[in-house]
């Protein structure tokens, strides 16, 4: 079980380690990540996310229905008391607390998803994987990019629902929702991708995790990592909260195994670092959502292995 949690742990703090010690040697400039992170919104994240599902059969969509809500009900609602907490208790600004939102709401599906549910399912852990990337990229993603674009204007700004609705135009349409988004449609609709198109952008898109991990510790070497109770908060709520409520939400919806458990184990994957990234367009870089990440990953040693001695298969 532990060197299972190793091979999906250790590769990330390996390669967020690599984009620390550039950061704080200066071979990569730390305070100036705007190209890399560009790279990442416009070029690979939408590459990986578009390819994921559009080469998955609209059957196999329907049929994942049910991951699909689990999915959506345990991010909305961890998403919804993070928002509760950082403004209205730890008092973040509008940016900040849109960053820690998501960090601690989106698990990183990107880089730990796939060689954690592998080792236990196999082969076919890579769909799971595909539609929990999904499910977060056209639920609670543009939710976060809609709180960052209201955060360049001033906070007692008015506009009230109009400025909402500028905000929400504005998030949905950047390629990080469009790529997803066109995947549904042309998964849905039952049309395949050409096996060139499908190379060429699988190409770009299998660059999205090393460079993201990359962007999160070059982000963490400007910023000194504490523990404070917002990090303690925010790990207790994605470490263990957030995975019992889906927990609760399978049993009450009757999801059928093996999916129960996959999206419980999905669910229970450390913070993510989208909410860096996401940030880091926006000049956003909350030093509490980059110590919440080490955190959660961190006590994710003993919280993933909790999850797979209960619901994975033996």
């Amino acid at each position: 079980m532990y060197m299972m949690i190793a091979s999906a742990l250790v590769p990330v703090f390996f390669v967020m380690l690599l984009g620390y010690f550039a950061g704080k040697r200066g071979i990569v400039d730390n305070g100036n990540i705007k190209s890399l992170n560009m790279f990442l919104m416009m070029f690979t994240l939408p590459a990986a996310l578009f390819t994921a599902i559009a080469r998955t059969h609209r059957d196999v969509i329907i049929q994942n229905a049910p991951l699909m809500a689990v999915l959506a009900i345990s991010l909305l609602v961890v998403f919804g008391v993070m928002a509760v907490l950082q403004y209205k208790a730890f008092k973040l600004s509008r940016a900040d607390g849109a960053v820690q939102m998501l960090t601690v709401s989106f698990p990183n599906f990107a880089s730990i998803g796939l060689p954690l549910l592998s080792g236990i399912y196999g082969a076919q852990a890579a769909l799971p994987v595909a539609i929990a990337i999904a499910t977060g990229s056209v639920t609670i993603s543009p939710l976060t990019l809609t709180l960052l674009e209201l955060s360049k204007q001033p906070e007692g700004a008015g506009g009230g629902f109009g400025q909402f609705l500028g905000a929400l135009r504005k998030s949905v349409s950047k390629p990080i929702f469009i790529a997803p988004m066109l995947g549904v449609i042309l998964a849905l609709a039952g049309v395949e991708m050409p096996p060139l198109v499908d190379k060429s952008l699988s190409l770009i898109g299998a660059a999205t995790a090393g460079a993201g991990l990359f962007l999160t510790g070059l982000i963490l070497s400007a910023q000194p990592i504490r523990i404070n109770g917002n990090v303690v908060v925010g790990v207790l709520l994605k470490n263990v909260l957030q995975p019992l409520l889906a927990a609760l939400v399978v049993r009450l919806l009757d999801v059928p195994q093996p999916l129960a458990g996959e999206v419980v184990l999905l669910i229970a994957i450390p913070a993510g670092f989208f909410g860096l990234v996401f940030g880091a367009g926006y000049g956003a870089r909350p030093a509490v959502a980059g110590s919440t990440l080490v955190a959660s990953s961190l006590a994710s040693i003993v919280t993933l292995a909790v999850a797979i001695a209960l619901v994975a298969p033996h």
